[in-house]
């Protein structure tokens, strides 16, 4: 990896730009290949994906991905010019998949600081070799041109190709590159050109001069164009082939000039707005101080865009300081100091204070929200490339794909929702003959949706397949010895739930996607990472659906903090029903003797606080304190406490290790500082109710 990019700036934007091409690449194929032909807008596309990527490419020195994107690109160029007729639709897409996975490998090298040295070669070939096949004629005895340029395709020849074409003198020219509408960051796309300019000349001049030191030069670009003023060797034909590479172009005016002196007059003319005027020799580019310090100042210029990307890790340090913000707001407000106090105007400042946490707390939670639609396209190739596998008609569709959730929750949905596509495939969904013989549709379909429900993300796969089998999640979690209570005892969902447990599996043969007692597991691992719960139903025959529960964000949340003892519990605001102080003919026992209170005519069960984290209380009488009702995934509890103390947003940290490591935390989630700086645990009821 060059040493000059690596870490700055200008890596991040190739990434980031490559990495959305290459997704945007990946549903152009998936979305085509449903209709079993190539248009000639796909193509075009595909040839524009592969253009930008072998330019951005080259321009980082990542001269592997160059070369594919460039071999990929002329195979789509063939397709463009020629419109062949005898295209394998399948074939064609499983090799442009490839070429992506490759494309994305090599991405991933990138972003853990090692370098992309993938080797293509093999590869490639392949894709020359289509290139034989589809136009043979080249390769006849009458043709003219050799076999390696057939090979490197319709654009280019061999390394002599410029030379054989080459004026004995320099010849003059002006360029003006005008770049496609919404790219962005035309000053920076200016300077690629000018980077790769000194393959043509050493001797060039550009307006504006000033592409990186100037906001202003973005708009000049827009407006007039980036015109080059240069001396070269090159024809007008090979000068204009060069100019034609350049990446997001729009439209290149190229004209031959007469001689030197009109060069001067023609760029004086133009730099006269900008108060300088033309030197020659015209610049040198060769000088390696003066690229790193231009490289410098590209960076900076990136800094100074209307539109930036901003590393998460930037986002968390911003998210943490509005926290603390929070808390020093809370111990300001709430500092005991003030009992008793009739300060108006500190009430007055302390709610215009209030306002302005709010509204900045609310404005950094809305940078960190994204969308699920990335992660949800990429189950499309999930989809596709199990359905060729298992030789099963699956369709996947998506609903609310624009429900947004934080950063951090997004990046643990992935592989879960992977997991269980797989599942659902490799185990729910039929074949079609299978599917035909039971009265289905050929097709089996995966339905994959989000929503919002109050402070959570609903995440839901269905699928209508043939259902789980009760009977046979037994007997399996009998054989593995799953099962923590007898299975007369245990609901119909508690048995489903058992496919997520590690080491279970239903598969009698291990195969490629399942059988291994490794997958399903990871979906709770993941999800209870973000705090989020997971529960799967099935109707035999039917269908399944799995659904996923997360909340919306993991840093800040309203809560009720209650009193037990001398210690204090902080209960998620969205997980609470009601709060009320029970009477004593309410209160009922179960036949194992577990306490129960009548709501309404419904029993609930009991938890004291005090006994599950073995607190010291005056509070022992249910009569003295007060009942919290609880609910989590359609189950419910009633928390004993001793009092409430009131309800606060409060900033969710992990626990101290002294916590984790010597005491009980079943049910606790993180803790928060509280206005008077004393520590509050913040409990998960989802792990109490279960």
């Amino acid at each position: 990896m060059t040493e000059l990019y690596i870490n700055e700036p200008m890596l991040d934007m190739f990434l980031f730009e490559t990495t959305q091409l290459i997704e945007q690449l990946e549903q152009s194929i998936l979305t085509n290949e449903k209709s079993n032909s190539f248009t000639q807008d796909v193509i075009n596309e595909i040839f524009r994906i592969m253009h930008t990527i072998k330019g951005s490419s080259a321009m980082m020195m990542f001269e592997n991905i160059s070369t594919l994107a460039h071999s990929i690109e002329d195979l789509f160029y063939f397709l463009r010019e020629e419109k062949p007729q005898n295209i394998d639709c399948s074939d064609l897409s499983d090799l442009m998949l490839e070429s992506a996975d490759l494309i994305k490998a090599e991405i991933e090298k990138i972003k853990k600081g090692n370098n992309p040295d993938g080797d293509f070669s093999s590869f490639i070939q392949h894709i020359n070799d289509l290139l034989l096949i589809l136009k043979p004629h080249l390769t006849s005895p009458d043709s003219t041109r050799s076999k390696e340029q057939v090979l490197i395709g319709e654009k280019e020849c061999n390394k002599d190709f410029y030379k054989n074409d080459i004026s004995d003198y320099g010849n003059f020219y002006k360029a003006v590159i005008c770049f496609e509408e919404g790219c962005e960051m035309e000053n920076i796309r200016a300077f690629a050109v000018i980077h790769k300019l000194k393959q043509v000349t050493g001797d060039f001049h550009f307006i504006p001069e000033d592409i990186i030191e100037n906001d202003e030069s973005i708009n000049a670009i827009r407006q007039d164009g980036f015109m080059i003023f240069l001396k070269t060797d090159y024809s007008y034909e090979k000068l204009h082939d060069f100019f034609m590479e350049t990446v997001f172009l729009k439209d290149l005016e190229l004209t031959q000039l007469e001689d030197e002196r009109e060069l001067l007059n023609i760029s004086k003319e133009k730099q006269k707005t900008l108060d300088n005027s033309l030197k020659l020799p015209l610049l040198d580019y060769e000088d390696k101080e003066d690229k790193e310090q231009e490289s410098k100042d590209i960076y900076a210029a990136l800094t100074r865009e209307n539109i930036i990307s901003v590393s998460v890790s930037k986002l968390d340090k911003l998210m943490d300081v509005v926290g603390e913000m929070v808390i020093s707001e809370a111990m300001v407000i709430q500092n005991p100091d003030l009992n008793g106090l009739k300060l108006n105007n500190f009430r007055r400042a302390a709610q215009q204070l209030h306002k302005i946490t709010g509204e900045l707390q609310d404005l950094v939670m809305s940078i960190r929200m994204v969308p699920l639609a990335t992660t949800f396209q990429k189950m499309n190739r999930i989809v596709r490339d199990m359905s060729k596998m298992l030789g099963k008609d699956v369709h996947l569709e998506l609903v609310g794909e624009d429900t947004e959730v934080d950063k951090n929750i997004i990046e643990h949905v992935s592989d879960p929702l992977m997991h269980i596509i797989r599942n659902s495939i490799d185990h729910g969904i039929e074949t079609p003959e299978e599917r035909e013989n039971t009265g289905k549709p050929k097709s089996g379909t995966i339905t994959l949706e989000a929503r919002n429900v109050g402070g959570d993300v609903l995440v839901i796969v269905k699928d209508d397949g043939k259902g789980l089998d009760r009977n046979k999640i037994l007997q399996k979690a009998k054989q593995n010895n799953l099962l923590k209570k007898p299975e007369n005892e245990m609901s119909i969902k508690e048995i489903y739930n058992l496919i997520f447990l590690p080491g279970f599996s239903t598969n009698d043969e291990v195969t490629k996607f399942s059988g291994r007692g490794v997958g399903m597991d990871v979906v709770i691992k993941n999800i209870g990472t973000v705090g989020g719960t997971v529960s799967v139903d099935s109707i035999e025959g039917i269908g399944t659906t799995v659904t996923l529960k997360m909340p919306l964000t993991l840093a800040i949340i309203d809560g009720i903090n209650v009193k037990v003892g001398n210690s204090c519990y902080t209960i998620p605001t969205i997980s609470i029903k009601e709060f009320f102080c029970p009477k004593e003919n309410d209160i009922i026992m179960d036949p194992d003797g577990n306490e129960m209170i009548m709501v309404r005519g419904v029993c609930y069960p009991i938890l004291r606080l005090y006994e599950q984290y073995n607190i010291r209380t005056d509070v022992t009488d249910l009569m003295n304190g007060i009942l919290i009702m609880v609910e989590a995934e359609d189950k419910f509890l009633c928390l004993f406490a001793d009092e409430l103390l009131g309800q606060q947003q409060v900033v969710v940290k992990t626990l101290p290790e002294y916590i984790r490591s010597g005491r009980n935390i079943r049910g606790l989630t993180g803790c928060t500082l509280l206005g008077d700086g004393s520590i509050s645990l913040i409990m998960d009821i989802a792990k109490l109710v279960y």
